[in-house]
């Protein structure tokens, strides 16, 4: 079996609380090819990419490289480049857009006000359909082009799916693996029937929790602890949950605490326990075998 199918069939492991981390993500279109890291190995000039890398750390802001589905033209200087930038905490979720024709100003922007939910009018806001993105960076990991450019493509020509692919949202042996815009959800293992689920509850503000990885605005822990309330009681309003806090538990060690709360004043308290993965199995595809982590829940408790 090839690693890539072995990688995808690891069906024992759960999905939820492994989605990449980003209150805020910045994503740049920039086509031709991607290297393994592809914010530096790209045509995107070297010292604008550091620049971005520099400005954006410690701000909650991810940046990442986008382009359209199908056959990349390797083009150094594109016209303009398409740009996104788009905050996930439930309630406050946005995203603005605008056509760029130097990705060096993107250097300039206040990532930290980005990163803490505040976008101050810049460009223009977003107000089509979610937009998708699916991992297909092959120089990063085989299996994201190997399962996740036929996604795209399909999703394509399916017509009225706003597709992008984009260079790295982690957990690659969940490919094919995608996060949709506005709230940020990640999903792996997916099919194209299976996004179009995803994209007609989101048009609604609705979260479809099956093969869901977890919002990205929130750590590991409360990714999964949130997921654990929607599947308990059923809710499936978009921002309907939120988590203000989480925080390892004194004296057991891998253990959180996450408080998950509900706009209708309802709250929980989710246990959960980090543990390795086993059997072992890449974290990467054609990467050696490994552990990775996996977050179990253990409780969840109301409030009372």
């Amino acid at each position: 079996m090839s690693t890539c199918a072995t990688a995808s069939r690891q069906l024992s492991e759960p999905l939820a609380g492994t989605a990449a981390t980003a209150r805020t993500w910045l994503l740049l279109e920039q086509p031709g090819p991607w290297g393994a890291d592809a914010l530096a190995t790209s045509h995107l000039d070297p010292a604008v990419a550091r620049a971005l890398d520099e400005a954006a750390a410690g701000t909650g802001v991810r940046i990442a490289l986008i382009r359209r589905p199908g056959r990349h033209a390797d083009c150094h200087r594109p016209t303009t480049q398409r740009v996104f930038v788009a905050h996930t905490a439930p309630g406050r979720s946005w995203i603005r857009t605008a056509e760029i024709a130097d990705p060096a100003v993107l250097a300039s922007l206040d990532l930290a006000a980005l990163g803490a939910g505040e976008h101050g009018g810049l460009w223009e806001p977003y107000e089509g359909d979610p937009l998708v993105f699916v991992c297909t960076n092959g120089k990063r990991d085989r299996c994201c082009a190997l399962l996740g450019r036929p996604l795209a493509a399909e999703l394509v020509s399916a017509g009225g799916i706003e597709t992008w692919e984009v260079t790295h949202i982690g957990g690659h042996r969940f490919a094919p693996t995608l996060f949709v815009l506005p709230y940020g959800y990640a999903y792996g293992r997916v099919t194209a029937h299976g996004v179009k689920d995803v994209l007609e509850a989101a048009r609604d503000g609705r979260i479809v929790t099956e093969q869901c990885r977890g919002r990205s605005a929130w750590a590991r822990p409360a990714q999964a602890a949130e997921l654990a309330v929607r599947e308990l009681t059923g809710e499936d309003g978009a921002d309907a949950l939120d988590v203000p806090r989480g925080e390892p538990v004194e004296g057991a060690a891998g253990h959180w605490s996450v408080t998950v709360t509900h706009v209708d004043g309802r709250a929980w308290r989710v246990l959960i326990e980090q543990g390795a993965a086993e059997p072992p199995r890449p974290e990467s595809c054609g990467k050696a075998l490994g552990t990775p982590a996996r977050m179990d829940v253990v409780a969840v408790t109301p409030f009372s």
